[in-house]
């Protein structure tokens, strides 16, 4: 299967991209690729893709990675909605954080709305220390 992804190029703390078409299978950082069809700088925000060609691959089958697939929206190459690139788990944390303190909230008002039962007295002898 074909995917239309980023490829990083650039030094250190300087990063640029280049849209390509790769095999699934193979490493990003591996250099090969079937096709470069564009770039994209993150500081600039500058982005030069060619649009015939990522239109060409995807009628081919080839599906394009998330973050390029909403950069590919905002440019108005393809139609659709965006996808979330934020990892799960911390979508998940977060789910999990807002049931916790939901939970929380729902023990805190049984404890008030709950009736207080006082211990009854014992009628032994109260131990005496030695």
């Amino acid at each position: 299967m074909l995917k239309i992804r980023f490829q990083r190029t650039g030094r250190i703390n300087d990063a640029a991209f280049r849209v390509v078409v790769v095999e699934h299978t193979m490493s990003p950082k591996s250099g090969r690729f079937v096709e470069r069809l564009g770039s994209y700088n993150p500081k600039t925000k500058v982005h030069t893709i060619d649009a015939e060609r990522v239109t060409y691959w995807l009628s081919k089958g080839a599906k394009a990675s998330d973050t390029l697939h909403n950069l590919l929206l905002k440019s108005g190459i393809i139609k659709g909605k965006k996808i979330n690139i934020l990892p799960k788990r911390k979508i998940l944390a977060k789910i999990e954080a807002e049931q916790k303190s939901a939970a929380d909230k729902a023990a805190v008002e049984a404890e008030k709305t709950a009736p207080v039962v006082e211990a009854a007295p014992t009628g032994g002898a109260t131990p005496v220390a030695a």
